[in-house]
């Protein structure tokens, strides 16, 4: 089994995006708009108990600040909670997810890199 991987660093890019530097190294960029649509909150993502998959409940129109950070926190030693400005701060982001999602982007990226290179 892996070691956990934790954020050295957590930087906001002028509420465009979020920067984790990595304890082994690796550092990832995620848009903001990304991680609020994606938050892995019930309300947000329904949830499915016993088997049974509820649908989350349309809150209506966009509040502004929906995708810009009020606040970052830690959970424990395993995530981290925003806050957004528009006042949601139920989703917890484990370092699993925001790794899994770092490597995402990572090979995203460089298969646009690729991509232009070749044409």
């Amino acid at each position: 089994m892996s070691a956990a991987l934790n954020p050295v660093t957590i930087k906001l890019n002028r509420q465009e995006s979020l920067t984790i530097n990595w304890d082994d190294g690796k550092v990832h960029t995620y848009p903001l708009k990304f991680l609020r649509d994606e938050s892995p909150d019930a309300g947000n993502k329904g949830e499915t108990i016993l088997w049974r998959k509820y649908e989350p409940i349309d809150d209506g129109p966009d509040k502004p600040g929906k995708y810009e950070i009020e606040k970052i926190e830690m959970v424990g030693n395993y995530a981290i909670q925003i806050g957004w400005k528009d006042g949601n701060n139920y989703g917890i982001y484990s370092f699993d997810l925001l790794r899994t999602w770092g490597e995402y982007f990572e090979v995203k990226n460089n298969l646009h890199q690729d991509f232009d290179h070749h044409h």
